[in-house]
């Protein structure tokens, strides 16, 4: 076996020697005949070259082997010429050059890599050399071709499955690769694919297809897929692409402490793979010649010589299986210096205002002068200062603020600078001290019965005016009636605000702060006088805000001021607001305030004081206004007034101006109609939703009635009030509507009145004169007491004839006339019609049994009279008859006799009918009494018994029943029978 530059591939070893006794003979006579031939030629090349070659699969490439013997100089330059074929001997494909020096019995190696994989076809090799001296120039000859070597890899696989070739191969990206597939039958249907793309492919045989890929991408680290597909088998291989080495950049080198050297570098892109790592890195220093292989692929550690070597050189090397990159360094190690971070950082003699911060740097040897750089963070700012220090380094600290956290910190570089150290720092805090400033104090006075409500507030002084946390205030309160007596409070913080009760309206206060180290200057103001009465005296005054804050601006008092206070509030002074305030300078006449309290749509009422050299404040001015002005957010509530046929009027009385996100500048009124005309006095406008309507401003803000004249009679109308401020108007939506009235309507109105007037005095009337009514049309039933009848009754026993009442009685028989105009009444529920003969018939009814009927057929003893209230329609009917009749309900009467209801409401039409109304042909009730006995016949016909009273009577009371429910006539055979309405033993007496 030989080696392989690749030491993972296999490599196989083949063999060929020929037969050397006919190739010496012919070279012997050769060199016999050519006599300028030194013997020495004639040894050396006196036999082919012996050549060996082997496999490497991996690599895809042909190791050659040979040696020349019979050497007679130890060293003899040689020209050495190598031929490949494919496939077969006379297909060359490759011819290579090979020149070299050859020492005695030296093996000499070559190695070729295929673009096809060897395992694709077969490949055979041959080789042949020549001296390659100067001195032998004239005699160069080449030797003989050494026997064609066959190299077969698909022999040495074996019968194996079909497989692409090369397996799992390794390229550069951006290069060519050329695949195979070999199968051990024929091709006919193969199809390829990288990636699931498709690739061509060509038929190097029938057994082996062969594909290239061109600028192959990297794709994945694990490498990308590629498989055949051959009928029922997919063999596949993977492909794997590396990224190209770059070159290093950012090369340096540098030392912290002169014993070792630290290099670092940007390798760029990553060349390796999970399967092939060959990436490395390796330093060489050429003034010691000393070489380094580096253990990442980033940075390197360099042992820096003993022997005080100041100038260093260094060639870094990076390499791969397919390439080799370097870069040169050259320095001086003094310039190289990076120092270590500085140390024990602390800080002495730290005061109110002063500190002194001390540190240390670690040595360098010789080298012990650096520059440091010191930084103090404090207050918002930050301060950088230069300092020259040697191992042990101090500055000093002026100019503090009290009760303030410092934070420093220190880096330090070499003399021949080249880099800073890391910082190294410290916080520390300064002393407390007194307040330097008082507090800025401001009032609000209310006076009430000859005493005044003091609300004191003050802002809390800043960070750098406090020079350390305030504990508490101070509030001194002075009678300057009586300034002997004066009180003293603590208000302990963090409070900024107290409520006084003075004892009059004359009073000067004091307030200072108070630290741990002392208490501030005095803030002194002085109350006088009731403040209610000057804001009455002073009138209000409208301001505009602006992007900076509200601008104002005031006239200077006559006296001497020493200053002037502005404050505001977001609502009425009476109400509890925000108050704020601001101090300004005796020479100012304008300001802008800005505060980022202020929100835009909120009116802030400003009051301008001026400050006596008393240190009494006395108001100048008043002032209100907006930040920022706003559209009105609602539209006022609008009522309509005033509707007649061409106007009406528009009202928003109620609508308040002062709570508005801006000053009200005026009203617009919108108005829309069908026929889309405006009135005189309005435009026309475009809503933002683009629909047409006429537009009216009004100019005035007090204004808050409007008048649409010249209008349409019964027409439909919308309308919208919006106001306006100077940032815009109000909504526009929604609309309301007004229609305006017919104009027939007043006319029809002037007429329904009257008449309405009239009924209501007619029903009054009717109501009034209800009574005489009644009885003009519906008289009441007549009293039997008062009956013409009783005067034709001579009782012969009982002079006192008592006549029962009809109201308490219920009837037992019914009188039936019948009228001669021939018209059939309907029975309801009988089967025929009853007819009328020629004359008058008088149908009696009995409704109720009396004792003696009862016992057998015939009625009983009774008086028969008439009632013209119930038979008006014939008061001649004359004295009414008995009518016998068996005691059997007649047909028909089945539901009337049985439910007494039914009887009554058939009576009313009949009772209901005043005279004269009967209609013809109808049969008419008569009244019967039973107070004497019935006589038969008609008036025509005479009684044929004279008129007794009956020796025992009974009395009912009698009751109507409709003429069609009388039963039939005694003539047409018609039984009649009594109907009891009361159970028995309940009869009149």
């Amino acid at each position: 076996m030989v080696s392989c530059a690749h030491p993972s591939g296999p490599c196989f070893s083949i063999r060929k020697r020929e037969p050397m006794a006919p190739v010496a003979v012919f070279q012997a006579t050769f060199l016999l005949a050519l006599l300028p031939l030194s013997t020495y030629q004639s040894e050396v090349l006196s036999e082919p070259l012996s050549l060996n070659v082997s496999i490497s699969s991996t690599q895809q490439c042909l190791h050659l082997k040979w040696s020349v013997h019979n050497l007679t100089h130890p060293e003899l330059k040689m020209a050495f010429q190598i031929e490949i074929s494919r496939i077969n001997k006379s297909n060359v494909i490759w011819v290579e050059n090979y020149s070299t020096t050859v020492q005695q019995n030296q093996t000499l190696h070559w190695t070729w890599e295929s673009e096809l994989p060897l395992e694709c076809a077969t490949h055979f090799v041959r080789i042949r050399g020549k001296e390659d001296d100067a001195w032998a120039s004239q005699q160069r000859i080449w030797s003989s071709w050494s026997s064609w070597v066959e190299v077969n890899a698909q022999s040495l696989l074996g019968q194996g499955p079909p497989n692409i070739f090369p397996i799992d191969k390794l390229v550069e990206e951006g290069s060519n690769v050329t695949f195979c597939y070999v199968s051990s039958r024929k091709q006919s249907k193969v199809s390829c694919f990288w990636e699931d793309n498709p690739i061509l492919r060509e038929q190097l045989d029938t057994h082996v297809s062969v594909f290239t890929l061109t600028n192959v991408p990297f794709i994945r680290i694990w490498g990308s897929n590629l498989f055949c597909k051959d009928m029922d088998i997919t063999p596949g291989t993977v492909l794997f692409v590396s990224k190209v080495l770059e070159e290093p950049k950012g090369f340096s080198c540098e030392t912290r402490d002169f014993r070792t050297l630290n290099c670092t570098w940007d390798p760029g892109s990553d060349t390796d793979l999970p399967k092939y790592r060959s990436q490395r890195y390796a330093l060489f220093e050429s003034f010691s010649g000393k070489k380094k292989f580096c253990e990442h692929k980033t940075w390197c550690t360099w042992q820096v010589a003993q022997d005080s070597q100041e100038t260093y050189n260094f060639t870094l090397m990076a390499e791969n299986y397919f390439r080799k990159r370097s870069v040169n360094l050259l320095f001086n190690l003094a310039h190289r210096v990076h120092p270590m971070t500085p140390f024990n950082v602390l800080f002495e003699s730290v005061s109110t205002t002063n500190a002194i911060m001390t540190w240390k740097v670690h040595s360098l040897g010789n080298f012990s002068t650096f520059l440091c750089q010191v930084e103090l963070h404090g207050e918002g700012r930050a301060i950088q200062h230069n300092a020259s220090s040697q191992v042990d380094g101090q500055y000093f600290f002026s100019g503090l603020a009290p009760a303030t956290e410092y934070a420093a910190r220190v880096r330090c570089a070499a003399k021949h600078f080249w880099k800073w150290s890391e910082w190294a720092g410290q916080n520390f805090s300064t002393l407390q001290a007194a307040p330097s400033q008082a507090p800025d104090v401001w009032r609000s006075v209310r006076s009430t019965l000859g005493s005044c409500n003091v609300t004191l507030f003050w802002k809390p002084l800043s960070k750098s005016q406090a020079h350390g946390e305030v504990l508490f205030y101070s509030v001194a309160t002075e009678n300057l009636g009586r300034p002997s007596s004066s009180k003293v409070f603590s208000i302990p913080a963090p409070a900024n605000s107290t409520e006084l009760s003075l004892d009059g309206c004359s009073h000067q206060i004091r307030v200072t702060a108070s630290n741990g180290a002392g208490a501030s200057p005095e803030s002194v103001m002085v109350i006088t006088g009731d403040p209610g009465n000057q804001t009455a005296e002073v009138k209000e005054e409208r301001i505009q805000g602006t992007e900076d804050g509200v601008s104002m601006s005031w006239k200077p008092p006559p006296g001497d001021v020493i200053g002037y206070v502005v404050d505001w509030c977001d609502g009425p002074w009476e109400s509890s607001c925000d108050l704020q305030w601001e101090n300004l300078g005796p020479n100012a006449t304008s300001t802008v305030i800005s505060s980022d309290a202020f929100r835009p749509g909120v009116r802030y009422n400003f009051r301008i004081y001026g400050i006596s050299p008393e240190r009494t404040a006395y108001l100048l001015e008043r002032k209100t206004g907006y930040s920022q002005e706003l559209a009105p957010a609602n539209n006022p509530r609008v009522d309509i007034i005033n509707l007649t046929l061409h106007s009406f009027t528009l009202s928003w009385k109620d609508y308040a101006t002062d709570s508005q996100p801006g000053f009200i500048q005026g009203y617009r009124v919108y108005l829309r109609s069908k026929a889309e005309q405006c009135p005189p006095g309005f435009t026309k406008a475009v809503l933002p939703d683009n629909s047409v309507c006429c537009k009216h401003d009004i100019d005035n803000p007090e204004q808050k009635t409007f008048v649409v004249e010249n209008l349409q009679p019964e027409s439909f109308y919308e309308f919208l009030v919006t106001p306006h401020t100077r940032a815009g108007e109000g909504p526009t939506h929604p609309f309301s509507k007004a229609t305006t009235p017919d104009q027939q309507a007043p006319a029809l109105i002037r007429i329904i009145l009257p008449m309405v007037f009239l009924l209501l005095l007619l029903t009054v009337l009717c109501y009034v004169k209800s009574q005489w009514m009644k009885e003009t049309c519906y008289p009441d039933i007549p009293d039997p007491y008062k009956s013409s009848v009783l005067s034709l009754l001579k009782p012969k026993e009982n002079a006192h004839l008592t006549i029962m009442s009809a109201h308490d009685c219920i009837p037992d028989k019914l009188e039936v006339v019948n009228k001669p105009e021939g018209i059939k009444a309907q029975f309801p529920g009988a089967r025929k019609s009853l007819a009328e003969t020629d004359r008058t018939k008088h149908d009696y009814i009995y409704l109720l049994p009396t004792e003696k009927s009862s016992a057998g057929p015939g009625p009983g003893p009774g008086i028969c009279f008439e009632n013209l209230t119930y038979n008006q329609a014939a008061p001649d009917a004359g004295s009414c008859g008995p009518v016998p009749a068996p005691h059997r309900a007649p047909p028909g009467l089945g539901g009337l006799l049985t439910a007494p209801g039914n009887l009554l409401r058939s009576l009313e039409p009949s009772y209901m009918n005043s005279p004269g109304e009967t209609p013809a042909g109808e049969t008419t009730l008569n009244y019967v009494s039973q107070v004497a006995s019935p006589t038969s016949g008609h008036k025509e016909s005479p009684p044929t018994n004279p008129l007794e009273l009956a020796p025992r009577s009974e009395y009912r009371m009698q009751m109507a029943v409709p003429p069609g429910l009388a039963s039939p006539a005694p003539n047409e055979k018609s039984s009649l029978s009594s109907m009891s309405l009361l159970d028995p033993g309940e009869h009149c007496r």
